[in-house]
């Protein structure tokens, strides 16, 4: 039951939620959509709430260690910025207001209709519809592509919109760094760049939700080989989500995401289709 303590975990389980979520979380196949989908289809319980939280801080860190250089550089930045009484002047600066800029659309969006998305969650029909969604923006991203715009060249509109597009990701199995990939592409950027600002962009959203539930850890009691599990799906989410940020960056320097949007369609077609018969 979602939100109990898990105390019949495997070791399996704990590295299977470890991958998923570090594969998805940075992937444009939607993190949120696996984590209802997948323990339906293979007919596993959801997983508890305190795992799910472990292995989003796992993707933190994974973000937070890929981008090191770029987050340091972003807020010497600002700092320098605000001292200079010019907090735009610098491409650096600029970036750490656009990123705050991008982010208020889905926080706000989040705070004032909580109690919906909480009651839609749960789902996992609605979050296999919300994958075909995802497929839709990954193709209309792409055929959209039309510029070359680099992160120096991302103005406050761009972000702001951009911010939009993160919003939709609110809703379970539309994609974080998919929605916003495509909205960067439709501001002109370039694919690896609309892929780097997605990431940069979400470290607000990520460690706000990770601080607010790594609370929440502090009052979990659990036994020594609980812990161990938690500890492995924690390091698997890590390095997963790391590989993960590398290998789509690498892919689209010179690739589609065509092949993301394929397989979005499939899964949610393919759960739809399950749930319709009565198989799921």
């Amino acid at each position: 039951m979602r939100g109990m303590m898990n105390t019949d975990l495997t070791i399996w389980e704990a590295i299977l939620l470890g991958v998923v979520q570090g594969a998805t979380e940075f992937l444009p196949v939607s993190s949120s959509g696996h984590l209802l989908i997948i323990p339906a289809l293979f007919g596993l319980e959801e997983p508890d709430l305190t795992l799910v939280t472990i292995a989003h801080l796992g993707t933190l860190l994974a973000v937070l260690v890929y981008f090191r250089r770029d987050i340091a550089e972003i807020v010497r930045g600002v700092l320098v910025g605000l001292r200079r009484r010019a907090p735009l002047a610098e491409p650096s600066s600029r970036l750490g207001w656009f990123i705050v800029l991008g982010t208020i659309p889905a926080g706000a969006a989040g705070l004032l209709f909580e109690d919906f998305f909480d009651r839609i969650f749960g789902a996992p029909t609605v979050a296999a519809f919300f994958l075909l969604v995802t497929a839709g923006l990954l193709v209309i991203g792409e055929r959209l592509l039309s510029g070359e715009k680099v992160m120096a060249k991302i103005s406050w509109l761009d972000a702001l919109i951009i911010g939009v597009f993160q919003m939709l990701a609110l809703f379970p199995g539309i994609s974080r760094s998919g929605s916003t990939i495509t909205g960067g592409l439709l501001r002109g950027l370039d694919r690896e760049t609309a892929a780097r600002f997605s990431f940069l962009l979400g470290i607000p959203a990520i460690l706000a939700a990770g601080v607010l539930a790594g609370i929440d850890l502090f009052q979990v009691q659990a036994s020594p080989s609980l812990l161990f599990l938690y500890a492995v799906t924690f390091v698997t989410a890590a390095i997963t989500g790391y590989a993960c940020i590398y290998f789509l960056l690498a892919w689209l320097k010179r690739r589609t995401l065509y092949i993301f949007a394929i397989y979005c369609a499939a899964l949610g077609t393919l759960f739809l289709l399950l749930s319709a018969t009565g198989q799921v």
